[in-house]
């Protein structure tokens, strides 16, 4: 199902036992408050099916992978209340692939920004082409990337993710976000990448479902405590992108 281009869209395919949830804005793949809503629930959903065992997370096009929140949106945000709500979109879908039974890979295409790197890194595998570069933007509008740290750290550890994150302006590109641990595989071409992606998700697909499901609680242990955390750090990002700074930087972008 998709839904009207301005918020949007979300479309799920099946293939066997491999759900592909792809998702598309016109304005680089970034995300509003309800395109984040309904990822959240696609993910709660298919982590219920039992005909599901593996998840292809990917967005549309051959640009841009994820170029974060939408710009329109934080620039619309007018409360703490508001703040806090918009960057909680970002937590729930990362506490619902935490949480989600099933593997989720991803297939990242291309540059992938702020929250976008945090979709990346809450993935359980991710195949990447040699575009993908990343940068974690936040500092340079104002904000901090707050609400994905866990999960970016998690992924790549406190030395790369302050290398990345206080160079706000700076591209690392897919080979360091490789050797960092952000990306299994990265390839230079296309056709290679979803041939190698489709042999490997209907591999995985074949192993037993309980055992997937239980080793991947393993690989997140230790992180119960994110359902409580990054709500409360979505509510300090809410704050942040009150201040006059944030309102300059981001008119700016305008």
């Amino acid at each position: 199902m998709g839904t009207v281009r301005q918020n949007g869209s979300l479309y799920t395919s099946i293939n066997g036992k491999v759900a592909t949830i792809e998702f598309g804005h016109p304005a680089s793949n970034s995300f509003v408050a309800e395109l984040l809503d309904r990822l959240a629930k696609e993910f709660s959903k298919l982590s219920g099916d039992k005909n599901i065992h593996v998840i292809i997370l990917r967005s549309e096009g051959e640009k841009a992978f994820c170029a974060g929140a939408s710009f329109d949106e934080l620039m619309a945000v007018s409360n703490l209340e508001e703040g806090k709500e918009f960057f909680s979109g970002f937590a729930h879908v990362i506490n619902a692939m935490r949480t989600c039974k099933k593997v989720i890979v991803g297939r990242v295409q291309g540059k992938t920004v702020g929250g976008g790197v945090g979709l990346a890194a809450a993935c359980d595998y991710v195949f990447a082409h040699e575009n993908a570069s990343i940068k974690l933007s936040e500092l340079s509008i104002g904000i901090a990337p707050l609400v994905i740290e866990p999960a970016v750290e998690r992924k790549i550890g406190a030395g790369a993710l302050t290398e990345l994150s206080l160079a706000p302006t700076e591209w690392k590109n897919a080979y360091w976000a490789q050797d960092k641990g952000l990306f299994a595989k990265v390839f230079d071409s296309f056709p290679e990448m979803d041939k190698e992606l489709d042999f490997f998700t209907q591999k995985l697909a074949s192993y037993n479902p309980d055992g997937l499901m239980e080793w991947k609680k393993v690989l997140w242990k230790g992180t119960d405590h994110w359902g409580r955390l990054l709500i409360d750090r979505a509510a300090i990002t809410g704050s942040l992108v009150l201040s006059n700074f944030t309102r300059n930087a981001l008119s700016k972008f305008k």
